[in-house]
């Protein structure tokens, strides 16, 4: 296990986060389920047959430890840890015993993190729905409510569906134990299906109504009725009602079934002998493929603990309170700060959001860009996801070529153009990664870049651009495209300052422990 600290640990300090707090009892679950399983097979009187699938599985668990390592993403070392404790399993049963315990390693999948991009996406969508569904039901009780993005209006009071809102909180230990009940649960496969891909949609309900509560308590009595302890103890109960329904589920397809059983008879919650199981370990055979799996795990932990600590490599840039005032004629107007939530959830070291304006224009251009020093501690999101929230949607969006002539084939890149709106507003979007050099509209090609230098050049920085403009009620696209292209030539030729580009040493570089 040494040689997976790392990922252990940031499973450790991740389960410290409230949506991840379910995580300390994923393992021990995966293991009564093993044990479970394992009563129903007999025990082995000698060495296991066809041992080289896990083999082959060890190697690869491994490969993604040291990579992991190498890069310092713990995330990936976790999943190296994953299918090692596969590999084990199949190495003491052989493949056709040991690939029946499937289910319990591949619940070991619930204690990990989503990755950062897919756990706002998730988010930001989750908070849509129970937003709309919570109005919905708020309307159905004849009460004036408005809905602006993530905002329920109802006039006197706003109540705020914030992140902490979404449902994962819930959604990720109810998608273990429908899991769990689906393993345990003995009738036809598609009961089985029902009961875990119920867990979303019985979630998302649930958080609505808990939404719907909410707002009519605060029009009722006040918001200070759903805050506190409060607010806390709802939660609780929403959660509880999302496991009662799973069991009302269940019992619903129960009674589908033609022997028509109780549902303590469909679940196989039977616990006496586990202890058994646990004192089979004396059975297991030491064959020459687990003492070599032990002994390569442990050669992989000594040798990359006898390694340097690798140092993340900042790259020197100019800061953004110095981005230039004048930029070809166009005129940066002053910061303007985010509120404290919004800075809390872009995380970023360092930011600039500015009004862009030019003279004889009346029409200005809003500027936004985001430097993260270190993504190991969370990093760039795509706007599809923060736009959602804000109330606007998103009418169109496409990958462009940058539309501009920089005079060098190399230097050209692409872009994301959108067009954006909420009721009569609409806008037009430009924006692109940035990442050490490269820009790209595509987040895939950002972040293999980011893997890349973070192998060769020990980086791990990155930026996000964002061009904004009005488009102004009669006037023609074509316009407002024009004042962006203008903008964007302006806002390119210092952006390097702040930036930096591809290599070890774009200008001076320092370290620090990542």
């Amino acid at each position: 296990m040494a040689f997976f600290w790392n990922g252990i640990a940031g499973l450790i300090e991740v389960w410290q986060l409230p949506e991840y707090s379910h995580g300390p009892l994923i393992p021990i679950l995966s293991a009564l389920l093993f044990l479970q399983h394992l009563k129903s097979v007999p025990t082995q009187a000698g060495p296991s047959d066809r041992v080289w699938p896990g083999v082959i599985l060890l190697v690869v668990a491994l490969a993604f430890g040291a990579v992991g390592r190498l890069i310092d993403i713990d995330d990936i070392v976790a999943y190296g840890l994953i299918l090692w404790i596969g590999a084990i399993i199949l190495i003491c049963f052989g493949w056709d015993t040991g690939k029946q315990f499937w289910p319990s390693v591949l619940h070991l999948v619930f204690m990990l993190p989503l990755p950062g991009a897919l756990y706002y996406a998730v988010s930001t969508y989750l908070q849509s729905i129970s937003s709309e569904l919570g109005v919905f039901f708020v309307r159905l009780l004849d009460i004036s409510v408005f809905l602006d993005g993530n905002i329920i209006d109802l006039g006197v009071y706003k109540l705020h569906v914030a992140e902490a809102c979404s449902g994962l909180r819930y959604l990720f230990p109810i998608l273990s134990f429908s899991y769990i009940f689906a393993v345990l649960y003995r009738g036809p496969f598609w009961h089985k299906a029902v009961l875990l891909l119920a867990a979303a949609p019985i979630t998302i309900f649930m958080n609505a109504l808990r939404i719907a509560i909410a707002a009519v308590v605060v029009n009722e009595y006040g918001v200070a009725h759903v805050e506190g302890f409060a607010h806390f103890f709802e939660g609780w109960v929403i959660f509880m009602s999302c496991v009662l329904l799973l069991f009302v589920l269940a019992a619903m397809l129960v009674r589908l079934h033609p022997q028509r059983r109780r549902l303590v008879d469909a679940l196989d919650l039977e616990t006496n002998g586990l202890w058994t199981q646990v004192t089979r370990a004396k059975f297991l055979h030491p064959s020459a493929a687990l003492i070599s799996a032990g002994l390569l795990t442990a050669v992989c932990a000594l040798f990359s603990e006898s390694l340097p600590a690798r140092p993340t490599v900042i790259a020197e840039r100019d800061p953004f309170m110095i981005f230039p005032k004048e930029l070809e004629g166009w005129r940066r107007g002053p910061q303007s700060g985010l509120d404290p939530e919004t800075e809390a959830v872009l995380a970023a070291d360092d930011y600039l959001s500015v009004r862009l304006e030019r003279a004889g224009h009346s029409v200005p251009v809003e500027l936004f860009i985001a430097w993260y020093e270190n993504q190991n501690r969370g990093g760039v999101h795509s706007p599809e996801v923060c736009l959602p929230g804000g109330g606007w949607e998103i009418a169109s969006l496409n990958s462009i070529a940058a539309p501009i002539d920089t005079g060098d084939s190399a230097a050209s890149f692409t872009l994301n153009r959108a067009i954006i709106q909420k009721g009569l507003e609409r806008m037009l979007v430009y924006y692109w990664y940035d990442q050490q050099g490269l820009r790209t509209a595509s987040v895939f090609d950002a972040k293999l870049r980011l893997l890349q230098s973070k192998v060769r050049h020990g980086r791990n920085d990155s930026a996000i651009v964002r061009l904004i403009t009005p488009i102004q009620s009669g006037e023609d696209i074509a316009a407002a495209e024009a004042r962006l292209q203008d903008s964007l030539g302006a806002v390119l030729k210092p952006l390097p300052r702040f930036i930096p580009g591809h290599g070890p040493t774009a200008g001076h570089v320092s370290q620090s422990r990542s």
